[in-house]
């Protein structure tokens, strides 16, 4: 995908196209059609300026637009002259640009910029269709804002962080162009952009209302989370393949009779990545532990759990949340209060609010955390001689010279408990700010920021279990040694000439192109975790799997 085309009312964004322009460097394109509405809306706040200047001249009242004659939140009751009202823009940009904390990553950051256009062309914000322009010159520029992570409450939106990537839209803030750190005007001059650009009515408070950061790290967190689950199916497809495990439990008819989506679906692929294999069913064993044997049921669940909060992202990424609002279209009733009638249709309302992003992320959050949980456990039955069915204790080829992977499960029990901190949800938590006018926050973007943290402590948890499952794959092919005094059942005993199935085969086939040998002798494997883990977010794993099968994971979902 080498564009986006921001088209309201004919094509929604997906979370695909998040994606493309987050990671794939595509290009933000914006549909001619949508100007006519830009203008409508603009046209109002023109109308609500014009008439202020005139008010001031009779001495009249000045008539009341939130963040456009008013100052912001406490500060709604104050009257600002029209004179300022130009400046009154650019002071909210760098009154709210207090951030604190690590920087978003640049794919965050690109996000921010999408979902900030495609709230605007809408036509809802009153802002001007130069506005529009500007941001996408300088996202398809490649100039990145530097926005701190820490600052949001999540409500009025995304304040704090919004504030600091609009900043470099009128040549302040900073930002990394080529892959360097810059003042705003600096990055802008190298790229050949302009530093200079005034703001008008009512566009610094719509640039710093909304939920843009909250749901672009939700949005890219949701797309990881379909990557991870995948590369779960797959990492127990390959340990109950090693184990020997019995295959019964993966049966079609066991999963019928409990028809959630996300577990009939964890059960076809399992039972399709262990097609063929002539490892399982020899265990002996009449049922496996529940790490192995309810697999279908705990992925399941986390799958139909991302389902739930991918809906819900999508239609936050195609919503508009600043205010106010406008609706301008001719058959739009005039907003009224009691008999207060507004001549700009003007809604002050609270589309900022971040509770559906916060929700969701506290789920989405907890839904990788458990495929965390069993991961671990798989882990730690692969690594036990008393549970790993005549493999060396911690897969060690000399056990007590040499500890094997006996470590690397204390990294994977390390990255869970952390992950049951975490998992505490953001979303019941508020704490009243701007003197209890806004009383109520959501915290959306802590609960993305922790759904995102779990994730990538989930993926290294993962890419463990792919290390122990090959090492255990690679004694069953008699290419490790077994230690003395160390026996598997018949049906398990090293044998170089049986078939695997599609997931095992596919991953001895990755690691030996990529060169992650088994662990022979005593080494750290903390740089062949790393690069597990980018093998799972670069998709060269699953994407081995899946040509194997000829069918994608989860598709039916």
């Amino acid at each position: 995908m080498n564009s986006v085309t921001l088209t309201p009312g004919a094509r929604p964004i997906t979370l695909a196209d998040v994606e493309a322009i987050a990671r794939g460097g595509a290009t933000i394109k914006i549909d001619p059609k949508c100007r006519e509405r830009i203008d409508r809306a603009r046209a109002h706040v023109e109308q609500a300026i014009e008439d202020a200047y005139a008010a001031e001249k009779t001495g009249s009242p000045i008539p009341l637009l939130y963040g456009v004659t008013t100052g912001f939140g406490e500060h709604k009751h104050y009257l600002v002259r029209p004179a300022d009202a130009h400046q009154l823009q650019v002071n909210i940009l760098r009154s709210h640009a207090v951030g604190v904390g690590a920087l978003l990553p640049d794919d965050v950051v690109r996000t921010i910029a999408l979902l900030r256009l495609a709230t605007f062309v809408q036509g809802r914000s009153g802002v001007r269709y130069e506005l529009i322009e500007r941001i996408q010159t300088i996202f398809n520029a490649n100039v990145l804002p530097l926005v701190p992570s820490r600052g949001s409450l999540g409500a009025s939106g995304d304040l704090c962080p919004l504030a600091h990537w609009a900043l470099v839209l009128i040549g302040e803030g900073q930002a990394r162009f080529d892959g360097v750190d810059y003042p705003g005007t600096m990055a802008l001059k190298r790229a050949r952009l302009t530093p200079a650009f005034a703001l008008s009515y009512k566009e610094g408070l719509a640039l710093t209302n909304g939920t843009a950061v909250s749901a672009a790290v939700a949005a890219l967190a949701v797309n990881d989370a379909h990557n991870l689950l995948r590369h779960a199916d797959i990492a127990a497809a390959c340990s109950a393949e090693v184990l020997g495990a019995p295959t019964r439990a993966y049966e079609q008819v066991v999963h019928a009779a409990r028809p959630h989506p996300g577990q009939i679906a964890s059960a076809a692929n399992i039972r399709t990545l262990l097609e063929g294999s002539e490892w399982t069913n020899t265990s002996g064993e009449v049922q496996e532990s529940y790490s192995i044997r309810c697999v279908p049921q705990v992925h399941g669940a986390s799958a139909d759990a991302v389902g739930y909060v991918h809906a819900v992202i999508e239609r936050e990424i195609n919503s508009v949340t600043d205010n106010p609002l406008f609706f301008v279209e001719d058959d739009d009733p005039p907003p009224a209060d009691g008999d207060r009638v507004s001549k700009y249709r003007n809604y002050s309302a609270g589309n900022f609010h971040g509770q559906p992003i916060a929700l969701g992320a506290d789920f989405l959050g907890l839904a990788a955390a458990e495929l965390g949980n069993i991961s671990e456990r798989r882990v730690q039955q692969l690594l036990d001689a008393h549970h790993n069915v005549g493999l060396p204790p911690s897969l060690s080829p000399q056990p007590g010279l040499q500890s094997g992977l006996m470590i690397a499960q204390y990294t994977a029990a390390s990255l869970v408990s952390e992950n049951k901190t975490l998992c505490h949800p953001a979303s019941c938590d508020s704490i009243p700010t701007s003197a209890n006018i806004e009383d109520h926050v959501s915290m959306s973007l802590t609960a993305a920021l922790q759904a995102a943290q779990i994730i990538t402590h989930v993926e290294h948890v993962i890419a463990i279990e792919l290390l122990c499952a090959y090492q255990a794959q690679c004694f069953r092919r008699g290419i490790l040694p077994m230690p003395e005094n160390r026996e598997a059942p018949a049906g398990l005993r090293p044998n170089p000439e049986r078939t695997f199935g599609a997931a095992s085969q596919a991953v001895f086939e990755v690691f030996q192109k990529t060169g992650i040998k088994p662990v022979s002798a005593d080494r750290s494997l903390a740089g062949e975790i790393i690069t597990i883990r980018s093998l799972m977010r670069r998709g060269v794993i699953l994407r081995q799997v899946e040509d194997s099968i000829d069918q994608g994971l989860y598709e039916s979902m």
